[in-house]
C-alpha cells in the first residue's frame, strides 16, 4: 500500500486472483475455446520454451503459456486492463495474451517488458531464487532488507543506484568514484542501503536498522530495545527457557546449544571466547538472574568472533 492506492476516486489499483476465473472453468472448455487459438508451432518457437527444451519441459509448464495468455483476456474483459508489465523472460507468455485477445475480441492491447535485474553471479531475483528478499517486513524484517542492500557486490552496486534509487546522475558519479578509490570504505552500499529501506520501509526503520548494524558490530548489544533484537537476531540459533529465575552460564551455554558439554563450555569461557550481552565473560561460576536480561526477556550469547545465540525467557 506504500506504492499502490487502492482507495483514490479515479482509476484505483485492483488486486485481481485469477481462480476467480479458473475455478469453474474445465479442461474441455478450456482447450476447445482457449487451445484452438496457440498452434504447437508457435508455442516452440517461444523462447521461454525453446530454451527449455533440451533439459526436458513439462506439459504443465508448457501450457503455463496458455494460461497467463487467458490471465491477460479476463483483465481486459473484466478491468479493462490494456497493458501487461512484466520481466524481459514472460516476454514469450505477454505476447501471446496479446494474440489471443486480438483473435477473440478484435481489441488491440501491449505489452512491456524491462531487463531483469541480475545479481553479479548472473542469477535473477525472483520468489524462487535463493536470497529472495520481500516488501512485505512480516517476511524480510527492515533489517534484513537494510542487510542485503548493504552486502550489495562492488561490481552490482552503481547499477542498483540507478535502477532503485532516485538519486541523481551527478550522485551517482560520485559514488562509483568512491567505490573505485576506497571500496573498502562501502560508501555506495550505505547509501544504496539507506535509500531503499527508506523508500520501503521509511525513515524509522533506516534508523533502527543503522542502530543494530552498528550495535552488532561494536557488540554493544545492550543498547537496542526489545524489539531490535528479535529483528536483529531473527535467523541465529534460539532457545527459551520457561520459568527459569537463575542460571549458571556453564548451563546455559549448554541449554542454548553454545557448548557441546560441560567441560567445552568451561573452555570456552576459559579461552575468552564467550560473550553476555556483547560483554567478554570469563568467570566458570558467573549466574545470570533476570537482573541481566535485556527488556526483561533476552540474554544474547556469542562464542568467538561472529556466532551468535538468543535465549527468550518466558
Amino acid at each position: 500500500r506504500r506504492f499502490l492506492d487502492f482507495t483514490v476516486k479515479d482509476n484505483p489499483a485492483k488486486m485481481a486472483n485469477n481462480f476467480t476465473w479458473f475455478e469453474t472453468l474445465n479442461v474441455i472448455e478450456f482447450l476447445r475455446d482457449i487451445g484452438k487459438n496457440f498452434s504447437v508451432n508457435y508455442m516452440l518457437a517461444k523462447d521461454s520454451v525453446d530454451s527449455r527444451l533440451g533439459k526436458g519441459i513439462s506439459y504443465t509448464e508448457f501450457s503455463y503459456m496458455i494460461m497467463q495468455a487467458y490471465d491477460f483476456l479476463k483483465l481486459n474483459q473484466e478491468h479493462h486492463c490494456f497493458l501487461q508489465i512484466g520481466g524481459s523472460d514472460q516476454w514469450g507468455n505477454i505476447t501471446a495474451g496479446m494474440e489471443l485477445i486480438g483473435k477473440t475480441t478484435g481489441q488491440r492491447v501491449y505489452g512491456l517488458t524491462i531487463p531483469l535485474v541480475l545479481k553479479s553471479d548472473g542469477t535473477k531475483f525472483g520468489k524462487t531464487e535463493s536470497g529472495t528478499i520481500w516488501l512485505d517486513a512480516a517476511k524480510t524484517t527492515p533489517y534484513q532488507f537494510y542487510q542485503f542492500w548493504i552486502n550489495t557486490d562492488d561490481a552490482d552496486v552503481i547499477r542498483f543506484l540507478k535502477y532503485f534509487t532516485f538519486l541523481n546522475p551527478k550522485e551517482i558519479e560520485a559514488l562509483e568514484q568512491e567505490v573505485a578509490q576506497s571500496p573498502e570504505l562501502r560508501a555506495a552500499q550505505r547509501v544504496l542501503a539507506r535509500e531503499v529501506t527508506a523508500l520501503v520501509h521509511g525513515e524509522a526503520a533506516v534508523e533502527s536498522a543503522e542502530k543494530i548494524t552498528q550495535a552488532l558490530f561494536q557488540g554493544n548489544v545492550a543498547e537496542l530495545s526489545g524489539a531490535e533484537i528479535a529483528e536483529a537476531f531473527q535467523d541465529v540459533p534460539s532457545t527459551e527457557l520457561s520459568g527459569v529465575e537463575a542460571i549458571g552460564l556453564i548451563d546455559l551455554l549448554i541449554a542454548a546449544q553454545v557448548s557441546p558439554s560441560k567441560r567445552q563450555a568451561r573452555q570456552d569461557i576459559e579461552s575468552g571466547a564467550i560473550y553476555v550481552n556483547g560483554v567478554r565473560t570469563m568467570e566458570l561460576d558467573k549466574v545470570l538472574v533476570h537482573s541481566d536480561r535485556l527488556s526483561g526477556k533476552y540474554i544474547v550469547l556469542r562464542r568467538g568472533k561472529k556466532n551468535y545465540y538468543l535465549v527468550k525467557f518466558v
